[in-house]
């Protein structure tokens, strides 16, 4: 089974934009995947793609970072540093 889930209630992402893949993000931000999975998990606007094999009970999920939203999340991450530095 797979399902797709788009968290962007009140956050339009345009389908044409480019979108990441958390390993894309990990390499240019210098983190870990899994740290940027963690990170945009859920985060509005990011497309996330589910899915479980029929015989196991392991879920899946693929998850797609627009750009705007890698963008919006490092300038919020960048604030917040920048607040605690002051």
């Amino acid at each position: 089974m797979s399902a797709i889930a788009h968290n962007s209630v009140a956050h339009p992402v345009s389908a044409l934009e480019r979108h990441y893949a958390p390993d894309d993000l990990a390499a240019i931000w210098n983190l870990s995947a899994d740290t940027v999975r963690r990170i945009f998990d859920r985060e509005p606007g990011v497309l996330v793609i589910e899915h479980t094999k029929n015989s196991s009970r392991r879920r899946y999920r693929t998850l797609r970072i627009p750009e705007s939203v890698a963008l919006r999340v490092h300038r919020r991450m960048t604030n917040s540093i920048a607040m605690l530095n002051r």
